[in-house]
């Protein structure tokens, strides 16, 4: 285990040392909540083309239940693992590239598993109606998941096994979804 957490912080060295002071305004941007409003606003808007009113509305509600989940178990896994950020690892500190640091404790990364929930979701759901957009929220969930260790606020490990509990759970409930949704009438 120990070889493994070894790795996982020379890989942050790496890719959080890559960074550069005139982007970091970018990546602090990419990491916030209310930069990506206009991409939800977009992902909306196919919804609402693919799905009659009333299936729409579950869809929403498997949205908000899933985005719930990934959030909330990350929490859980965070306060009951608590593994410390890079940011509070003190061995590190000196060698790392600090941009903002959050809690205590980052595994796993919420904002990772959030994003590849709606990547693995809205791919399931909808993915074959718009070619390009799962190729598009793969790369967006990508880009913010990459935001938090360009920042220091999380571990490769924390956001590769935030990415996996987020697709998997994407899938579950889009597949869920699409069995409630098939239920309704028009």
């Amino acid at each position: 285990m120990n070889g493994l957490i070894e790795k996982d912080q020379q890989l942050l060295l790496f890719l959080n040392g890559l960074g550069n002071s005139t982007f970091d305004p970018f990546w602090l941007t990419v990491t916030g909540k209310w930069f990506w409003i206009p991409f939800y606003a977009i992902l909306l808007y196919l919804l609402y083309k693919s799905f009659p009113l009333k299936k729409l509305l579950f869809v929403l509600i498997f949205i908000t239940i899933g985005i719930t989940i990934s959030d909330q178990l990350a929490g859980i896994f965070k306060h009951g693992i608590e593994r410390f950020r890079p940011c509070h690892t003190d061995a590190l500190i000196p060698h790392m590239r600090m941009v903002i640091c959050g809690g205590n404790y980052g595994f796993y990364s919420s904002h990772s598993s959030n994003s590849f929930f709606l990547f693995s979701f809205l791919t399931i759901l909808i993915g074959k109606n718009y070619r390009y957009l799962p190729y598009i929220l793969f790369i967006w969930a990508s880009i913010v998941s990459y935001s938090r260790i360009y920042l220091g606020v999380h571990f490769p490990f924390d956001i590769a096994f935030g990415a996996a509990v987020g697709f998997l759970l994407g899938g579950v409930l889009a597949n869920l979804a699409k069995k409630v949704v098939n239920k309704q009438s028009v």
